[in-house]
């Protein structure tokens, strides 16, 4: 699986481009199997970096969804109220909400697209 390298990762499964939106990876929306509601913050709520900002349910668990910096939210994906399988069918292009960062330098320490990618694969076993 090849991950998009236009964002950086955490190893919670999120990811968070450099517009500032921030979704699960496809690795994550896998592991979860079919996604029924997704919980997210109203905009203007303050995330911090590490810390819960939302949940993602499925038919078999619910997940929560860590910020992966901190950041004021400017932006929620209104599409995911009415049709979270948007998230099972693009991952990568179904963001969940979009911050301003307070800090852009909170991103270096995330993972890389290869970084995440080997991050998985050991993860996994292989």
């Amino acid at each position: 699986m090849s991950y998009p390298t236009d964002r950086k990762y955490t190893k919670e499964h999120e990811w968070i481009s450099s517009d500032g939106k921030v979704g699960i990876t496809t690795h994550a929306q896998d592991s979860l199997g079919d996604i029924v509601f997704v919980e997210l913050p109203k905009v203007g709520t303050e995330l911090t970096a590490g810390k819960t900002f939302g949940t993602v349910e499925s038919v078999k668990a619910v997940s929560d969804l860590y910020a992966p910096a901190s950041g004021t939210v400017t932006e929620v994906n209104g599409e995911l109220a009415t049709s979270p399988e948007n998230v099972n069918k693009d991952a990568h292009a179904a963001w969940m909400v979009k911050i301003a960062v307070k800090d852009p330098a909170e991103l270096n320490v995330l993972l890389s697209a290869a970084d995440y990618e080997k991050f998985v694969s050991e993860e996994a076993g292989h």
